[in-house]
């Protein structure tokens, strides 16, 4: 029951986020339906795409950072070797470690990236 309301509030806070991001004076119109992403080896924001369902835990997985203090980040991005495509991985119960109590899914992220959120 937790994984399911823990999924919940993370699903929630995603389309809080791409709610609050399409709606303000600085998102870009027609660049994604999801989140802000802060990259930190670019120093850039990039627009994305969120898809509803989950992944399977199943292949490799980028850490997404909810805590960051530029926003949802990640260390790599488009053009950066290792970038994974926006397969993501949140840690949602906060041990480090990606397994069955985290929430996997893909969210792409769109180029180019810019210096301003």
């Amino acid at each position: 029951m937790v994984k399911k309301t823990s999924f919940a509030l993370l699903l929630g806070a995603l389309a809080t986020i791409a709610a609050v991001s399409l709606s303000s004076s600085d998102a870009v119109a027609g660049r994604g339906n999801g989140p802000i992403v802060f990259v930190v080896s670019q120093g850039l924001y990039y627009d994305s795409i969120v898809t509803a369902d989950p992944l399977p835990m199943k292949g490799p997985f980028q850490m997404l950072n909810p805590n960051h203090p530029n926003g949802l980040a990640t260390m790599l991005g488009p053009g950066d070797p290792g970038y994974l495509g926006g397969r993501w991985w949140v840690d949602l119960d906060g041990n480090g470690e990606m397994n069955e109590g985290d929430h996997f899914f893909l969210c792409p992220l769109l180029g180019p990236g810019r210096e301003e959120r």
